[in-house]
């Protein structure tokens, strides 16, 4: 298990396994926001603060909330708005020991144009 959090603690989140492989996407929010994002499905993570401690932020095509600190603004994971069988959260995985995010491989995704990975 893999621990991590804002940058002030106030919210807290537990991967439910080591994460081999991350993507790092380009779209007009992750390019601001960065990355890495490691997935998961949805309930697995643990995450404690949330949502007392978070404020989120929808916009697109509303399918999905990201969502941040609200008192040091990190941004810590993104899901769904719509729980359906089989849906993921995205988890922000710079929140984590830089030891863990240093031995998983990042895949570049074209969230910007593509909807591709880069890296193929």
């Amino acid at each position: 298990m893999h621990e991590g959090a804002c940058h002030c603690g106030a919210v807290r989140l537990t991967l439910p396994s080591t994460p081999t492989v991350a993507t790092a996407c380009n779209c007009s929010l992750c390019r601001r926001i960065g990355g890495p994002w490691v997935y998961f499905p949805f309930g697995s993570v643990q995450i404690t603060g949330h949502p007392e401690e978070t404020a989120a932020y929808v916009w697109g095509d509303r399918t999905l909330r990201t969502v941040r600190c609200r008192h040091c603004g990190c941004v810590t994971h993104w899901e769904p708005l719509e729980i359906t069988p089989g849906v993921k959260h995205g988890v922000h995985l710079a929140n984590f020991d830089p030891a863990l995010v240093a031995a998983v491989r990042v895949r570049r995704f074209d969230g910007a144009d593509t909807w591709r990975f880069l890296d193929e």
